[in-house]
Formats: C-alpha cells, structure tokens, sequence
C-alpha cells in the first residue's frame, strides 16, 4: 500500500496505540520488524499512520507484547479493517482536513458529551444560526466555502439521527443561550431548536445558569467522544488553528474528570428546558 501524504486522525490513532503496545513493551522498532516480517521503515510509518497494518500483524504485535486486553485488541483490529469511504471525504480538499476528523470521530462514537461556553454545540445548532457564525469569521470565509461549511455541518447533524445514533450530553451555558447571533428571530429559533432536540431519547441538553459562577472547564469548549473501549477515547478541543485531538491517559483522565464536575452544578434536562423557555421568552 502507498504512503499516507496526511493520515486522518483516526489514522494516526491507531499507529499511535500500535506504538503504545510495543514501547509499553520495551520492544525496539528492529526486534518490531524482524517479528512482522517487515523493515524497520515500514514499523515507523505503521505508527504514524501512514501505513496500515493488517489485523493478522497487530494480532501477533499485541501477543508478544503481552497486551491482554482482548477487548481493547479487537477494537483495534476492528479500526484496521478497509471501511466505505465516509460521506466527510467528498470535503476533502475544500475543507480544512480537521473538519473532517471531527466528523469521523463523531460517525464512530459510542457516546459524547459536549461542553460549551459561548456557542450552542455545533450539532445542535439551525442552519441560520451556523449561518451568522460562518459569516463571523476572520479573515472572512468566501460565499463559497461558507456554503460548503454549512452543508458539511448539517450532514454532521444526522449522526444524532442515525440507526446507530449515539448517546448525546449537552452541557451548555447559559450565555450560549442568550447570544443572539443572527439577530432576535433566529436566536428565538435556535432555542426552540434545542427544546426539539431535548425531547429525542439520546439527547439529553443540560444548562449551566448563571447564578452558579465559577465552574472547572470554563470558558472551554470540549467534545469527548467514547470510543469502543475506554482506552480509545478521544477528546477534542478548540483553538485558534482548528482542532486539536488528545488522547493521552492524563489527558483523557483530566477531561473526564471536567466534565463530570460541570454535570455537577448543571441543572438537569427538565429544569433545563424550563430555563431555555424563560430565555426564549425573555428575547
């Protein structure tokens, strides 16, 4: 198989746990190639994702590291397998490539829980509402590239629609809610929307109010994905050059630990709904 130019995320995953396995063992990339019949160039680009690896090599890769995790083995051989192209690769070239891992990470997640401070989670919002948000950009996206944000927005949407929709957690400020983008009618819709979205069985929105003050993870906004097993979480984060992927052990250990405190002083989903009534009220 050629060389990968730029693995997807989920891509560089999996060359990152093969690596795990095998430093985790003391297994030196040369003893690595001599047990898969491979040169040690190939171990490297196994494990940056640039190359597969096939389920038989990983399989005999986990065995002589003594990995016994059978269930966290079988995840990954699962991850080896050549899947249909995603509906997110007929973006690839006209949108930037992180817009397309999030959405791969969303397509393969068991559940997610989201924290936002100041916009309303992506997958929750209407099309106006993204609309204004697209149009705030800076430098300013071209007409063009804002119509293919929103289509690859709404195509993102349908993963809380789907036969294998995930659990989703919501966990949303309450100045999310009072943000007029768009102007007063499509900030009154967007409320509505998410008092629609509430109601479905795997949604489940949660606001922080006001009156609470501080809280742990303020200001952030988080997306943590559950994958098949615990170890194959990943947690995704904002910032000012697109999205950045983790999935360290301390990492994961101090999102989770974030998010479960802001569920904390959360008000539940029914007095939730109350809460974003009386805002949509008061607009």
């Amino acid at each position: 198989m050629a060389i990968r130019k730029t693995p997807t995320q989920r891509q560089q995953r999996l060359g990152c746990e093969v690596r795990k396995i095998r430093t985790s063992a003391g297994m030196s990339t040369t003893y690595a190639a001599g047990l898969l019949g491979l040169d040690s160039g190939k171990i490297s680009y196994m494990e940056s994702g640039q190359r597969t690896i096939s389920a038989e090599r990983l399989r005999t890769l986990a065995c002589n590291c003594h990995c016994t995790d059978e269930k966290y083995v079988e995840a990954l051989v699962e991850m080896t397998q050549r899947e249909p192209k995603g509906w997110w690769e007929q973006y690839r070239g006209v949108l930037p490539h992180g817009l397309l891992d999030i959405a791969e990470l969303e397509a393969h997640a068991v559940r997610m829980r989201v924290a936002n401070t100041v916009h309303i989670p992506g997958l929750l919002q209407t099309s106006d509402h993204a609309l204004a948000i697209f149009r705030s950009a800076v430098p300013a996206l071209p007409e063009h590239e804002v119509g293919l944000r929103l289509a690859h927005r709404a195509k993102r949407q349908e993963v809380l629609a789907g036969d294998d929709r995930p659990d989703y957690v919501a966990l949303v400020h309450e100045a999310a809610l009072r943000m007029q983008f768009g102007g007063h009618d499509v900030a009154q819709a967007q409320l509505h929307h998410l008092l629609d979205m509430s109601e479905r069985e795997n949604v489940s929105i949660q606001v922080i109010p006001f009156t609470h003050g501080a809280f742990p993870g303020a200001g952030q906004t988080i997306l943590y994905a559950d994958g098949p097993v615990p170890r194959l979480d990943t947690v995704q984060v904002d910032s000012a050059h697109g999205p950045d992927f983790l999935h360290a052990d301390g990492q994961l250990s101090k999102y989770r630990s974030l998010l479960d405190q802001m569920e904390e002083v959360a008000l539940p989903p029914e007095q939730s709904r109350d809460c974003i009534r009386s805002i949509a009220r008061q607009l």
